[in-house]
């Protein structure tokens, strides 16, 4: 492993920006895992290749890590700091200059310099305690993990309030050398989040006190997952409904009939009504998708019937066919003709039309 980002792409201090992404693309090309299947090392090196061009690529980051290096994350917190003091000294300077009064009641320049001193700081110059600033992070889940819930492993580094010093960086008017005065130190850490069924893309998971820490020891944010579920093969979600398309026989179509359908819990069977259309959609009551927020509400599946017609028919069932359109031919027969035998068995054709 490089000590640096300018090492782990190979490219000096003053590269171009062009440099930095010409020496990305062709390293990414050497150490992509698609290329060293099974080499842990590569696998490593890709991960540092891509780590490195996401800072050096921005112009803003490769500031900070210019300046600040490992420590570039906190390059906020600390030049926050540094402003803190360059402007307690303005106010707190002595020696008749332009920052000190003076007059019967005593040194206005104290004054001043405490009343600024309350309002960055809490009781007795503590540090103010301010609460930390939320975070989100992006997951993906598959429609089966929002219908039953799933858990997301996340490694997350963030700053947080140096427990040496508490946040002021300072120990008895000395810079604290844990966090090189900053007050923040970095924190890294793995944790389980749930995610609870019935999510939607939009849907935001709060995870309560894992944001930025607070300054002066105030409350962390809190990290919010932000979810986007991903696309099913099967079944379509609109809302808290579910949509698929089955299909059926053709003889089910007109007579009628049970087949099996696929739903997010298992195979059940659904009655189908002679004559269905193809096209026609059939309701499931509560076989959707669970409603977010929710221990038994669930939405429904409507399943939309495509009737299935065969590619070839046999001999015999081509003659049934045959006989079932010389049926739809028969002119109807008015009620007195129907009542009598006729010559050349018409009542047999009545028979057969009935059965």
């Amino acid at each position: 492993m490089a000590r640096n980002y300018y090492e782990a792409l190979g490219v000096p201090k003053a590269a171009s920006e062009k440099d930095i992404k010409s020496a990305y693309r062709k390293l990414a090309r050497k150490h992509h895992p698609d290329v060293n299947q099974g080499d842990k090392s590569a696998e490593a090196r890709f991960k540092e290749i891509n780590a490195a061009h996401e800072v050096l690529a921005d112009p803003e980051k490769r500031r900070k890590y210019d300046k600040y290096g490992d420590r570039w994350e906190m390059a906020d917190q600390i030049e926050a700091n540094e402003r803190s003091r360059g402007a307690a000294g303005a106010f707190g300077h002595q020696g008749g200059g332009a920052g000190t009064f003076t007059g019967e009641s005593g040194d206005f320049g104290s004054i001043f310099d405490n009343l600024f001193r309350r309002e960055r700081s809490g009781p007795r110059g503590q540090p103010a305690r301010r609460r930390g600033q939320d975070i989100e992070h992006p997951i993906e889940v598959a429609l089966e993990e929002a219908f039953h819930g799933t858990t997301r492993t996340l490694s997350l580094t963030s700053p947080e309030t140096c427990p040496v010093c508490g946040g002021s960086g300072e120990i008895a008017g000395a810079v604290c050398h844990n966090c090189d005065g900053t007050g923040m130190v970095a924190n890294a850490k793995r944790i389980e989040v749930k995610v609870p069924p019935g999510v939607k893309t939009g849907s935001r998971v709060r995870v309560a006190g894992e944001g930025r820490a607070g300054s002066g020891g105030g409350p962390p944010g809190d990290l919010y997952l932000v979810v986007t579920v991903l696309a099913n093969n099967r079944f379509e979600r609109k809302g808290d409904d579910l949509y698929q398309e089955v299909d059926m026989p053709y003889i089910d179509a007109v007579l009628g009939g049970e087949i099996e359908v696929p739903t997010m819990t298992g195979r059940v069977a659904l009655r189908i009504p002679a004559l269905t259309q193809n096209g026609r959609q059939i309701r499931l009551t509560g076989k959707g998708m669970p409603v977010l927020g929710s221990s038994s509400a669930k939405g429904d599946l409507f399943v939309r019937t495509r009737v299935h017609l065969p590619d070839k028919l046999s001999d015999e069932e081509r003659t049934h066919f045959e006989a079932l359109r010389a049926l739809q031919h028969v002119a109807p027969a008015s009620g007195a003709a129907a009542s009598e035998p006729g010559p050349g068995g018409s009542n047999g054709t009545q028979s057969t039309a009935n059965g």
